[in-house]
């Protein structure tokens, strides 16, 4: 009896380790690890870009819009003024007495709505320098002589005394009249208003390819000084070889943009000689913008001596051997200097 109990639990274990052996032994089929996908990078997309037509910078999107251009006060009590580090272009210009007068363009810029001003008051010769640009023209008042023009030949313009006062306001920061401003989002809106065209007719100006900027050798004006009439309006520029460009200061002080802070600066300075006549007891001015003249432009430390001419295209130009002289793309100021001593005079440089 012994004998077959021994048997039969020797049989169970015997039965029990054959379980477990065959369980060890099983193949277990292995876990299929997830294919390895390879990730194809996005490539980058390259946006085109347009150049500007006055600074001939790029943008993304295409602008076509008319010009703008707003008469801004220079006197002492108006600086520093709004919007101008904006501007494509800034005009410097003689006005009554030997003070000076900026005209700042406007076409490229997406900042619509920061203030411009001190706004001042209209000149022939200031519509002139805007039909250059075919440009809607933005002022406080005019003289007699140009409120003729403006309203006999069919012009553009936005008047804060005579026709576009809601589109203009007054600063309590300042005393009149410097304290007089706008801006491009309200003058739109009131050219748009008065259904004056608002997309641009002019070709622009040429400008370097950025491969021939890039070969440009910088030369060696990094300091010059201007001098119109007065003393009171003297006028530097200080080259910075960093960022290429010539940074603005009037008697000895940078000359600012109160929006932000930021000291006017130039690529391209250009100078143009023209005949100027003093037409009454107050001073007022006739200046040449036809017949042409010497020109003198300035761009990474080398002077380029030339002529300007009013091209049949409308628009004043800067001619060197026959040839448009090509700007550096980026902004440019050009300053307006009479006749009666050479241009060099004028302009001093180290």
């Amino acid at each position: 009896m012994k004998l077959k109990i021994g048997l039969i639990v020797m049989m169970l274990v015997m039965m029990v380790i054959s379980a477990c052996g065959n369980d060890a032994v099983k193949e277990v089929p292995p876990t299929e690890a997830p294919p390895i996908v390879e990730e194809t990078p996005t490539p980058t997309v390259q946006l085109p870009t347009y150049p500007s037509l006055l600074s001939g910078v790029g943008l993304e999107e295409q602008n076509n819009a008319r010009p703008v251009a707003v008469l801004i006060n220079n006197l002492a009590p108006a600086r520093p003024q709004s919007g101008l580090s904006e501007a494509d272009v800034i005009w410097e210009v003689l006005a009554e007495g030997g003070i000076t007068r900026l005209i700042a363009i406007f076409q490229s810029t997406s900042a619509t709505d920061l203030d411009i001003g001190p706004v001042r008051s209209n000149r022939p010769y200031f519509i002139g320098i805007a039909d250059t640009y075919d440009a809607i023209i933005a002022h406080a008042g005019a003289s007699n002589d140009a409120y003729a023009i403006l309203q006999k030949q069919g012009k553009p313009y936005l008047d804060e005394i005579s026709n576009a006062g809601s589109y203009y306001w007054r600063s309590s920061e300042r005393k009149a009249p410097h304290n007089l401003y706008t801006n491009l989002s309200k003058l739109r809106e009131g050219a748009s208003q008065k259904k004056y065209r608002e997309d641009a007719t002019i070709q622009g100006y040429s400008f370097l390819s950025e491969e021939e900027a890039g070969k440009l050798q910088t030369g060696s004006i990094k300091q010059l000084d201007v001098q119109f009439q007065l003393k009171s309006y003297h006028v530097s520029y200080q080259f910075d070889e960093t960022e290429r460009v010539y940074m603005r200061s009037i008697n000895d002080e940078p000359h600012i943009d109160k929006n932000n802070d930021k000291q006017l600066s130039a690529v391209n300075l250009i100078f143009m000689q023209t005949a100027h006549k003093v037409l009454d007891n107050e001073g007022r001015l006739s200046v040449d913008l036809l017949s042409g003249g010497e020109a003198l432009v300035i761009q990474n430390g080398q002077a380029i001596e030339g002529k300007w001419i009013a091209a049949e295209d409308g628009m004043i130009r800067f001619i060197n051997e026959g040839q448009e002289i090509k700007l550096l793309p980026g902004k440019s100021i050009i300053h307006i200097l009479p006749t009666g001593k050479a241009i060099t005079e004028h302009v001093n440089w180290e």
